[in-house]
């Protein structure tokens, strides 16, 4: 009897330790997997997180440069919004080469989705290639074309100026001021840049960000740019 017993210890293990064995392994290996799978999940959502939000940052940079380098000229606008696109004339970042710029801004449909873009002209010197430009920025606004960006998904946005100690929808003119839609050898600035701008941006669900964001942008000569 002794022998027989020793025989069986040395045989190894029987049919239901090794099924139990197998059982545990299994476990472990379906945890493991799981805990694996939580953490690509994990990754790619603070990925998808710190790229929006980087992007979020680069375009709100990009829109307080064009507020500070805005540039009221004789004869010229240096700011009007109409609702869908906001035209901007801005002098050039290019030292070396000192000219102005327009640019626009608007929220349009695209292959891409619903995006804000922007969109820049060829510098320019001239008065003539200013009113080129200005309306070149109009006709985009409406049908695209080159020479503009896509920068992100955005649901929808709005403008406000600060005039008079106040802010009010950007669409709205202190009163007594003039903005005709074309104008014709105006004398001066139709309509003085406001002391600051208030852009609030609905940004459209995902996996980055979403929600409201206002950015708020003042006057370099009254105070620094702010959000």
């Amino acid at each position: 009897m002794h022998r027989f017993a020793s025989r069986r210890t040395r045989g190894g293990f029987t049919l239901i330790e090794l099924l139990v064995a197998i059982a545990v392994m299994a476990l472990l290996a379906i945890m493991s997997w799981r805990g694996l799978d939580a953490m690509s999940r994990a990754t790619t959502q603070n990925q998808q997180r710190a790229d929006a939000v980087l992007t979020l940052q680069t375009t709100l940079a990009q829109w307080s440069a064009d507020l500070d380098a805005v540039t009221a000229l004789a004869q010229t606008r240096p700011i009007d919004w109409n609702g869908r696109v906001l035209r901007l004339t801005r002098r050039s970042s290019d030292a070396a080469a000192p000219a102005m710029l327009v640019v626009a801004w608007t929220l349009r449909s695209g292959v891409d989705g619903t995006r804000w873009r922007r969109w820049q002209s060829q510098p320019f010197t001239t008065r003539g290639e200013w009113q080129q430009a200005w309306n070149m920025a109009a006709s985009w606004a409406q049908e695209g074309g080159g020479g503009e960006t896509a920068l992100m998904p955005v649901d929808g946005w709005q403008l406000f100026y600060f005039r008079e100690n106040t802010w009010s929808p950007a669409g709205e003119l202190p009163s007594g001021t003039s903005n005709p839609a074309n104008p014709v050898n105006p004398t001066g600035a139709i309509v003085n840049m406001p002391d600051g701008v208030r852009l609030v941006l609905n940004l459209s669900p995902g996996d980055g960000l979403a929600g409201a964001i206002t950015r708020d942008w003042v006057k370099p000569t009254v105070g620094a740019p702010r959000s």
